[in-house]
């Protein structure tokens, strides 16, 4: 297998890194990089703080700190709770760091120098007391659509319009609370046009390897045309174009690089940073063609990494592309979105001050890893965390190592039992199974030792090969049911050999038995290093056979994880007393952590009465089912599409802040609901006859259509 570059998207440093977050682009990178390691591959697994952009700046200001102590608290705290986590970053660098800001501006000028930018004047408001301009999120006003007066500059939270800032009615800039004047400034913007032809030959090229859901995103974009996209705002916060040659410096002055065109560029320094650390060449992992490349994201980075970086590494030349994009969909959790304003959260950092035991972390590890969310949206609850802990963890692993180690240290003194004559040929025997003997053999190995002795082998290496595969396809909870049922087998072969009993009777039989457990013992803390590899560390030290765990920095071994397949503790070799891997976790205990979660109900109960409306009110409001005829874009709109509607017998234009959701070749013929009686709105220049309903959570959008087929022009009630 080629040598691996593993990439995570880089948290953003405004805030904590959640249980969503772990389980959708982190923990399966990290599973996925220990099982490579551990298989014997070079790997080089980078991830890092993205610590630009407005959102930073905004929480400065509100903390009344600079922008670099923002990112430094959460930089430190999320590295802190990915260390604790079990995270095997090779790296975890950051973007305000020097050697970010350079690669970024090399990026930067060479495709200015190629022709790939294009600069573009264009109005903006300008705060003339706080001399700056105004990005959208520093602007509030009255919404040109709905006249709430808390609209921000780009978008309106009351009705979910999108605008241009300048159509803001009575604009006030967040900064000093003065109307802002209207001023001309350049920006310089990325012509991903140039790009079509070659993006969509290499998504073609993907298409039968990618999920389904990335392959369908992606290939939405690019039927609907890639157009042009800024990759400069006027901030002080961020990389600077000052000193670039072929740009002038009044030009530059003030200007950043967008941090959605920086931030990508964060991988690259990282592993150059790596690379400097550890006398390396980081072009290796980045411009060699054995190297394949695997980016690890949420689905709302997909096109981020299945479009916009491919075509800035294909721009720059000489770096290779991702081999593949596994990205998962969102976790939520009991059975609603991950939302912090709502207290329907749980942080990294405040799980591990519930549960400081290093064993925990692994019990989290292992139940995110089994409900991740890999080809549609899963749930975390906290009952599901007790039963997988004590009911699989504790109960069906834990139990078997714990009950095998105590055995061998009350019948054995400690060590690995040693075979008697009878089944000294076991070791040999045991060999030739996993190279695939045919049936003759197998009937003599059943007669030489055991069925159970056959079985408990069969399924071993029956799970390590399926195990492997499905670890391959980026299929984790598959993987991993696999390992589990090898310590299905584990347990029901203990069982059925009856040590208990044979130790009595015949003393070599229960040797040998006791000897297959040891052996299983070590197995599976192979096979469950990549998912639990604290717990692993610990059946290693007890043991006394160094198992590794995929740790990063570490010399390139065999393949570990299929030869987890051969009996590899000697005999004779003394353990550690076993302790207890896994420990109960009680009622009480979920029951507090549950109760620390925000009451949805009871916060929807507390809300003021004024709020409230009649029913009266709400008939005041006609709801119309409407098909759509036609769609486009508005030219200078990133947001607004403009639609033509059929509302029974009569036809209408609508414009609707859904092009960031929808490609208008997707609405046509789709039947929506709309606000038949709304007053006509002049938005960007072009009148709005109605408003389209959709619904928004967490910054997703949807619009509102009937569960079965309806004509147009019904009423909504």
């Amino acid at each position: 297998m080629k040598r691996t570059l593993i990439t995570s998207a880089l948290p953003y440093a405004n805030g904590y890194i959640h249980l969503g977050h772990a389980a959708g682009a982190y923990l399966p990178a990290d599973i996925y990089a220990r099982y490579l390691r551990i298989s014997g591959n070079e790997v080089l697994y980078v991830c890092g703080s993205d610590e630009h952009g407005v959102a930073i700046t905004i929480s400065a200001e509100k903390e009344k700190v600079s922008p670099q102590e923002i990112v430094d608290k959460y930089h430190n705290a999320n590295k802190d709770a990915f260390e604790k986590f079990g995270m095997s970053f090779d790296i975890y660098s950051r973007t305000s760091l020097p050697v970010h800001h350079e690669v970024a501006r090399e990026f930067f000028a060479d495709f200015l120098k190629k022709g790939y930018l294009v600069e573009k004047e264009e109005e903006q408001f300008y705060d003339a007391t706080a001399d700056m301009f105004l990005p959208d999120r520093y602007v509030e006003g009255v919404c040109p659509n709905c006249s709430y007066d808390r609209a921000r500059g780009d978008q309106c939270d009351s009705c979910g319009a999108y605008y241009n800032q300048l159509d803001l009615k009575n604009p006030v800039s967040i900064i000093t609370g003065k109307t802002p004047e209207v001023r001309k400034t350049s920006h310089w913007y990325f012509e991903f046009n140039k790009f079509q032809e070659f993006l969509e030959n290499y998504i073609d090229s993907k298409k039968n390897d990618w999920k389904d859901n990335v392959v369908a995103q992606t290939k939405s974009w690019l039927k609907a045309g890639l157009a042009e996209r800024a990759v400069t705002r006027d901030m002080k916060w961020g990389v600077t174009l000052d000193g670039i040659e072929g740009l002038s410096a009044d030009k530059t002055a003030g200007k950043v690089l967008y941090v959605w065109f920086d931030a990508v560029f964060g991988y690259i320094s990282a592993s150059k940073i790596w690379a400097e650390q550890n006398n390396q060449d980081w072009k290796k992992w980045w411009q060699d063609r054995d190297t394949r490349y695997l980016a690890f994201i949420g689905k709302d980075n997909i096109v981020f990494h299945t479009l916009i970086f491919p075509a800035y590494l294909h721009g720059r030349g000489d770096y290779i592309l991702p081999d593949n994009v596994p990205a998962n969909e969102f976790l939520n959790l009991e059975g609603e979105k991950f939302s912090k304003s709502r207290n329907w959260s749980i942080d990294l950092k405040d799980f591990f001050v519930d549960f400081p035991e290093p064993q925990y972390n692994d019990s989290l590890r292992y139940t995110l890893a089994m409900n991740m969310p890999e080809t549609k949206d899963a749930d975390f609850t906290w009952k599901d965390f007790q039963v997988r802990n004590n009911n699989e963890l504790a109960a069906i692993f834990g139990n078997f190592v714990n009950r095998s180690l105590q055995f061998i240290h009350k019948n054995f003194e400690g060590k690995v039992p040693t075979l008697s004559s009878k089944y000294s040929d076991l070791l040999i025997d045991w060999g030739k199974l996993t190279t695939g003997a045919d049936e003759e053999f197998a009937e003599k190995f059943k007669d030489k030792y055991s069925v159970n002795d056959y079985d408990v082998i069969s399924a071993l290496m029956h799970g390590i090969q399926k195990s492997a595969e499905m670890f391959d396809r980026f299929r984790f909870r598959d993987a991993i049911t696999e390992i589990m049922n090898v310590a299905r087998a584990a347990n029901k072969y203990f069982n059925d050999e009856e040590p208990w009993k044979k130790v009595k009777t015949d003393s070599d039989y229960a040797a040998k038995t006791l000897f297959v457990c040891a052996q299983l013992v070590r197995s599976l803390s192979v096979l469950f290093a990549p998912i639990i590899p604290h717990t692993c560390k610990k059946i290693a030290l007890i043991t006394g056979y160094d198992t590794y765990c995929g740790e990063p920095g570490t010399t390139i071994k065999g393949n570990d994880f299929l030869n987890a397949a051969l009996p590899m503790l000697p005999q004779g070799q003394n353990t550690n007393m076993p302790e207890i891997l896994f420990t109960r976790i009680e009622d009480e205990t979920i029951a507090g952590q549950t109760a620390k979660l925000g009451d949805l109900q009871s916060k929807q109960a507390a809300e003021p009465e004024e709020d409230l409306i009649e029913i009266s009110d709400f008939q005041k409001v006609k709801l119309r089912t409407a098909k759509i005829i036609s769609a486009e874009k508005i030219k200078k709109s990133k947001k607004l599409l403009k639609l033509q509607v059929e509302i029974g017998e009569s036809r209408r234009q609508i414009l609707a802040g859904i092009a960031e959701f929808y490609e208008p070749e997707y609405l046509v013929g789709k039947t929506i609901v709309v606000v038949a009686n709304l007053k006509p709105a002049k938005l960007m220049g072009e009148e709005s006859q109605g408003m389209m309903l959709a619904a928004s959570l967490d910054g997703k959008l949807c619009f509102v259509t009937p569960e079965i087929d309806m004509p147009s022009g019904a009423e909504v009630k």
